[in-house]
């Protein structure tokens, strides 16, 4: 795996308020702003808020780290003892997305560039 969470990305009920709330609280403006994401890079790390937490039913942020190869380091951590949150899957452009759940029900991203 690489080093270094990448992404924290926190899943939203109201895309607007939750924009209005953090470009305050981190103190620039969006640098992608799309009706299904709005992502702040600060400091070499992306923030983004997705509208889908009546679909997910979850509270808090979810981190997100870079790996060159998704399926292995998925698989790694089911090995571990992680259960299977979300299947690599591309979520546009050839970017590919998985998590798993730590014993405690934590949500745990990976992520692979194309």
């Amino acid at each position: 795996m690489s080093s270094g969470i990448t992404v924290i990305l926190y899943h939203v009920k109201d895309l607007d308020r939750a924009k209005a709330l953090f470009g305050k609280f981190l103190g620039v403006e969006p640098s992608t702003d799309t009706p299904y994401y709005v992502g702040y890079e600060l400091g070499g790390q992306q923030i983004g808020l997705v509208p889908d937490a009546h679909q997910h039913g979850q509270a808090g942020p979810v981190c997100f780290r870079d790996v060159p190869d998704i399926a292995a380091a998925h698989q790694a951590l089911l090995a571990a003892g992680a259960e299977s949150h979300a299947e690599p899957h591309d979520v546009g452009g050839g970017l590919l997305v998985a998590s798993v759940k730590d014993a405690d029900g934590n949500v745990i991203g990976l992520r692979q560039q194309p």
